[in-house]
Parts: C-alpha cells; structure tokens; sequence
C-alpha cells in the first residue's frame, strides 16, 4: 500500500507541475513567447501555446494514469530539450544561476525515467501504447 500512495502522490506533483507551467504560458503568452524568441526560435506565439498544450496533454496523462509510460518518455525528452535551450552552457557565462536550472532538469528526468520504468500503479487507467 505504501508503494501505491508514494507512486500516486509523485503523479500528483507530476502533474501540478505541468498543469502550473502550463498555466503561466496562458497567463501570460507573450511574455512566454518573448522568451522562446530571446532564445532564437521562430514562431513563439505558436510555439508557446503548443508547449502549453503539450503540457497540459501530460498532466492529463500524469493525473490519469493513461499512457503513462508514453507520457513519462516524453517528459524526459521535453525537459532535457528544455535544459539546453534555455539553460544550457551557453547561459552559463552570464549567469551562474542557469547552471543549476539546467541541473535541476536532470534530476526531473531522472524521476520521469524512473516513473516510465515502474509504471502507475493502483488507480490508474490503463491504457498504453508499450507493453
């Protein structure tokens, strides 16, 4: 039983974490599009309410328990693209900070990986694409 609380519980913050940065890209869009820009990508406006949905499409998963080793896989890979576009060496230079926001997306990974592996446990639809 503990197994099930502790896996559910880490769905939960999965999910409140995803559901929350979607929620500042809405609240404020063009400041997440700025940031996008400033990071030399085109098309921020859509790009930020992709990333939006995109977020919002995993906390579901998260939540749910539905595809939730598909979801976890792409997580990982979102945060680590995430961990070098807007964090990575590059940023280092100019502000030692970004080191550690880069770090900090590994150990999330790191999670997610581990969340992939062992799956959703108890309440938790199951639906999935991998077997």
């Amino acid at each position: 039983m503990a197994r099930a609380i502790a896996i559910i519980v880490a769905r939960i913050i999965f999910s409140f974490i995803f559901f929350m940065a979607a929620g500042f890209k809405f609240a404020d869009i063009g400041a997440t599009a700025a940031y996008i820009t400033a990071a030399g990508f085109p098309m921020a406006t859509f790009l930020s309410l992709v990333a939006a949905l995109f977020e919002i499409a995993l906390a579901l998963a998260f939540i749910s328990g539905a595809f939730f080793t598909e979801a976890s896989l792409l997580a990982g890979i979102y945060v680590t693209f995430l961990a070098f576009a807007f964090h990575g060496p590059s940023h280092w230079q100019q502000n030692q900070a970004e080191f550690g926001f880069f770090v900090d997306h590994f150990s999330f990974l790191a999670g997610l990986l581990f969340a992939a592996v062992h799956g959703p446990e108890k309440w938790a639809l199951r639906h999935s694409l991998v077997k």
